[in-house]
């Protein structure tokens, strides 16, 4: 099943409604750049487009005060965005990263956003802890891996009931590969969002797995095998 989402009013809540606290999220990004490596994307249209739009588009698929896992959490897409437009949403975010987990606190602090953590941690860390496991009603993860070795770090956080949502470019391939991984770790495709970022700025999908049984006790491996030897 496939879903298409129009951008526009999206992006309206982008420059209008929620302006300041994107603007400032923006200025911090660009300035702290070169310090942290966070994104190869350092222009403001790009940033607004690429990032901005592109993390809140999923805004719809996340439910009323949803227990928010973000796998990868990097410079903090989709999540931050996601947090600025839905305050009703409550964020875990998994960064290995220490000094990407410093810019995170410090710019989920800047942006007095409640209800947001960060966890120096890695995603099949945090899998296996029972503090996280299988506790989380969405789990959400953008430009962290391919499909298949994605399920396995983030279907563990999902409770059964709950749904993994994979932002992802052009997914069709990747979709074939992770068929086994996603229905051997408990998902199920439920659906595929689509849209198009403005200006031809690229077309994006949104993968919708829901969790529709427990995740087997031998997963998430760890020690790397998720990408060294990726579920086939």
């Amino acid at each position: 099943m496939e879903e298409q989402v129009n951008t526009e009013g999206y992006l309206e809540l982008i420059q209008k409604t929620y302006r300041a606290q994107f603007s400032l999220f923006s200025e911090r990004l660009l300035r702290e750049n070169e310090k942290y490596n966070l994104t190869s994307i350092t222009e403001e249209e790009k940033v607004l487009y690429k990032h901005f739009l592109d993390s809140v588009a999923g805004e719809g698929l996340f439910p009323s005060r949803a227990k928010v896992a973000e796998v990868g959490s990097g410079a903090g897409f989709p999540s931050i965005p996601l947090k600025i437009v839905r305050d009703d949403l409550d964020f875990s975010l998994f960064e290995s990263t220490k000094k990407k987990c410093v810019f995170l606190r410090e710019t989920v602090s800047s942006l007095h956003l409640r209800g947001v953590r960060v966890f120096d941690l890695r995603a099949e860390e945090a899998g296996a802890d029972k503090t996280f496991r299988e506790s989380f009603d969405v789990c959400c993860a953008r430009a962290v891996a391919r499909l298949n070795v994605l399920s396995e770090y983030c279907l563990p956080l999902v409770k059964v009931g709950g749904t993994f949502l994979a932002y992802k470019g052009d997914v069709n391939e990747e979709l074939e590969e992770a068929q086994r991984a996603i229905g051997l770790l408990g998902g199920k495709l439920q659906k595929l969002v689509r849209f198009s970022l403005p200006k031809d700025m690229g077309e994006r999908t949104i993968v919708v797995i829901e969790k529709i049984k427990k995740t087997p006790q031998d997963y998430p491996r760890g020690r790397g095998k998720e990408r060294k030897d990726p579920i086939r």
